[in-house]
C-alpha cells in the first residue's frame, strides 16, 4: 500500500509518477466519495498520456472512449448510476474491461465482480480544498 498527499497545483506531476509507476496495470479503480477528485485526477493522467480527446466525465454516457499516442485506446467507465453488475454488463462496461485495453474506473464499486483479480485501486480523499490523499491498494 503506498500513501501520497498532494496539491491539486501537482496533480500533473502525480499523474505522470502513477503512469511512470503503474503502467503495466491496465485496470485502475478509483474509489472516492463525489467531488474528490476522481475525473480531475483521469483527466490529468490523460494529459499525461497526450490524449487529444475531449476528457469528461462520462456519468450520463457511462463510458467514454479516448485515443492515446502512449496508450492507445483507454475506456473512461463511470458506475455512478450503475445499479449492480448486471446493468453494467448491459452498458458494456464488461466488454471494456476484458478488452485488453487500459480502463480508469470511477465507481468501480457498484459492479466488483467485474474487476479482474490484478486491478489497481486507487482511493482518493479530500483533505480540502485544495489537498488530496491518495492510497493505491
Amino acid at each position: 500500500m503506498k500513501h501520497l498527499t498532494y496539491n491539486i497545483s501537482e496533480i500533473k506531476t502525480v499523474a505522470r509518477q502513477l503512469w511512470n509507476e503503474y503502467s503495466s496495470k491496465k485496470i485502475w479503480a478509483f474509489h472516492a466519495p463525489m467531488g474528490s477528485g476522481k475525473t480531475t485526477l483521469i483527466h490529468a493522467l490523460c494529459e499525461v498520456l497526450r490524449v487529444k480527446d475531449a476528457v469528461s466525465s462520462p456519468t450520463f454516457a457511462i463510458i467514454n472512449e479516448y485515443t492515446s499516442p502512449v496508450a492507445g485506446t483507454i475506456f473512461h467507465i463511470d458506475g455512478y448510476r450503475m445499479k449492480d453488475e448486471t446493468e453494467a454488463v448491459q452498458a458494456g462496461c464488461e466488454d471494456c474491461i476484458d478488452s485488453g485495453h487500459y480502463c480508469f474506473i470511477e465507481w468501480p464499486e457498484k459492479f466488483p465482480e467485474l474487476l479482474p483479480e490484478d486491478t489497481m485501486h486507487l482511493s482518493l480523499e479530500a483533505i480540502d480544498n485544495k489537498v488530496r490523499k491518495l492510497v493505491i491498494l
